[in-house]
């Protein structure tokens, strides 16, 4: 199949999406009384359903999901043109004349030959004549902190402001641990603040690991609840009570668990 039959079979399908959308609105008493503000949760749930199937390399799951949030554009997109704010042509046009703006290497005559380099451009196009105030404009207030302080150095990394290399980030840890301390074994008020900046610090170094410390985060979250889930089976098949149990007791059946998770994982991979 060539492009041509994959973007015509692409845009019936779409087509067919934006009627059904239409019928609802219009018959559907569920449907018909949504709203930005009534989605908008909705909207949010489903955007960490489809990060956790991707994080759980579930692509079926992905699939169903991308769909799920592709349903709540085409919403949004619905009620604003009851209102005559915009519709989905307005949308999907933007979005296209903001890529090809942005994209100058391909659209252009601006020479990239990295990641990097369509990065900074990115950031220096959004300044210069798109109208941003601000380098930092845009990230939204609402976004978890971890998220939030990635997003503001990879924003601030696009116009240059950045370390030199990991070496120099991961002196700035050290600093800002010891710091921490200092403040603590002082009794200080400042600890609350001491602690964001060595948060601040490991995202930065996340950052030129080229992992995201959400991820990060929250793989070992799952790694520890899965650990934990393990250790609760093995007390109860012992007929033991966990909240009965010394802190050495549990540090036995941890170890146990964290072992037969692991024999599990190899047995998987073979």
């Amino acid at each position: 199949m060539d492009n041509h039959d994959k973007y015509e079979k692409a845009v019936n399908s779409f087509r067919r999406l934006l009627q059904i959308m239409d019928e609802l609105r219009e018959k559907c008493p569920w449907d018909r009384e949504q709203t930005f503000e009534t989605l908008r949760n909705l909207t949010v749930e489903e955007t960490f359903e489809l990060s956790d199937a991707i994080v759980n390399n579930d692509s079926s799951n992905v699939c169903k999901e991308l769909g799920d949030l592709l349903l709540h554009i085409v919403f949004y997109s619905k009620i604003a043109s009851e209102d005559n704010k915009f519709d989905i042509e307005n949308v999907i046009n933007q979005l296209c004349d903001k890529l090809v703006r942005r994209h100058p290497h391909i659209y252009g005559d601006v020479h990239s030959e990295s990641a990097a380099e369509v990065h900074e451009n990115w950031e220096k196009i959004k300044l210069r004549s798109e109208g941003s105030r601000s380098v930092l404009g845009g990230i939204p207030s609402s976004l978890p902190a971890l998220i939030k302080a990635y997003r503001i150095q990879d924003k601030a990394s696009g116009v240059g402001f950045d370390w030199d290399n990991k070496d120099d980030v991961w002196a700035k840890v050290l600093e800002e641990v010891d710091e921490l301390k200092a403040e603590e074994a002082a009794g200080s008020s400042k600890v609350e603040d001491e602690f964001g900046d060595v948060l601040f610090s490991l995202v930065n170094y996340a950052r030129f690991l080229h992992i995201h410390p959400e991820d990060a985060l929250e793989k070992t979250n799952r790694k520890f609840i899965a650990r934990f889930k393990k250790l609760e089976e093995l007390v109860n098949e012992d007929d033991k009570k966990i909240y009965e149990m010394s802190l050495p007791e549990l540090d036995i059946y941890w170890n146990k668990s964290k072992e037969l998770l692991k024999e599990h994982s190899r047995n998987s991979d073979e």
